[in-house]
């Protein structure tokens, strides 16, 4: 059956740019910070406190200044990660990258457990990318998102490990929040965007058209094929019944009756019939007497 095409993937230049721009915000405030080293750590969130309200917008951005492999390990799982999304998800990727943002860090600041450290980096956003993208291929049903699943569950599974409190340092509260909220968001926008090609008949039921009845006519022609088969094996029969007939005929010494030998009696008696009424009537006029003057 035929399908339609119904999704749209963004480039692979705006797939390739806009993570190389992340990449270099994040590159930029990180050189900052070591000019600044405990100014910029106050930008991060700090759970139940007004005051840390603002990290839910700023922390993201916020690396550890001492620890460079904090920066390091986040940059490319979140390049690959915020690409696929640009590229798979071209139509939804603005609304589902700054959603992540939002509320991964209101989860933190509302959900986390107030010790007076401040939660910061890029890992949680990390966390609702993948799980955004493994969990909306998945349900999906569409083969180059499943693909980007597995690709997520293939190379970053790992990162699972990370939503449990197992290091002092390492905010799980951010890991946990940010996989919850990539969740949800795949399933809130499971209808828009890339969406599997339909087929032909799938579209029909959509626009309320009905389909044929495939099955009726399919009985229907079985019906009509066992009728005309009824009605050549019964004229089988007559003919086999009639040459019988003759057979028996032939062997009691009977001359086979043949239609059109009946035809030809049944004119010959007309005739007569025609020849005897005549004359009847021109002995009813011979004997009718004619009056005279």
């Amino acid at each position: 059956m035929k399908q339609a095409r119904t999704y749209l993937f963004g480039s692979a230049i705006e797939a390739v740019m806009y993570p190389f721009l992340l990449l270099a915000l994040l590159w930029s405030i990180f050189l900052l910070e070591g000019f600044y080293p405990g100014e910029f750590i106050q930008l991060g969130i700090l759970p139940q406190q007004v005051s840390g309200l603002k990290g839910i917008v700023f922390s993201p951005l916020i690396h550890s200044p001492s620890d460079v492999m904090h920066l390091v390990n986040n940059s490319l799982p979140g390049a690959v990660l915020f690409g696929a999304l640009v590229y798979f998800y071209r139509q939804v990727a603005a609304q589902v990258f700054f959603l992540s943002w939002i509320l991964t860090g209101l989860f933190v600041w509302f959900f986390a457990q107030n010790n007076g450290s401040y939660h910061i980096g890029f890992s949680g956003m990390i966390y609702a990318l993948a799980g955004f993208l493994f969990t909306s291929g998945t349900i999906r049903k569409f083969r180059p998102l499943q693909g980007i699943s597995l690709f997520v569950a293939f190379i970053y599974g790992s990162m699972i490990w990370g939503i449990f409190p197992t290091q002092e340092r390492i905010s799980w509260e951010g890991h946990l929040s940010g996989l919850m909220i990539g969740v949800l968001l795949a399933f809130i926008y499971r209808k828009k965007g890339p969406q599997a090609p339909k087929y032909q008949f799938e579209i029909e039921q959509e626009l309320g058209i009905e389909p044929p009845d495939l099955e009726g006519m399919w009985r229907e022609n079985v019906r009509m094929a066992q009728e005309q088969q009824e009605f050549l094996e019964r004229m089988r029969q007559e003919e086999q019944m009639r040459r019988e007939s003759n057979h028996v005929d032939i062997f009691l010494g009977q001359e086979p009756k043949i239609s059109y030998e009946y035809k030809r009696k049944e004119s010959g008696n007309e005739n007569e019939t025609d020849k005897g009424s005549s004359a009847a009537n021109e002995e009813d006029q011979s004997s009718t007497p004619t009056s005279g003057r």
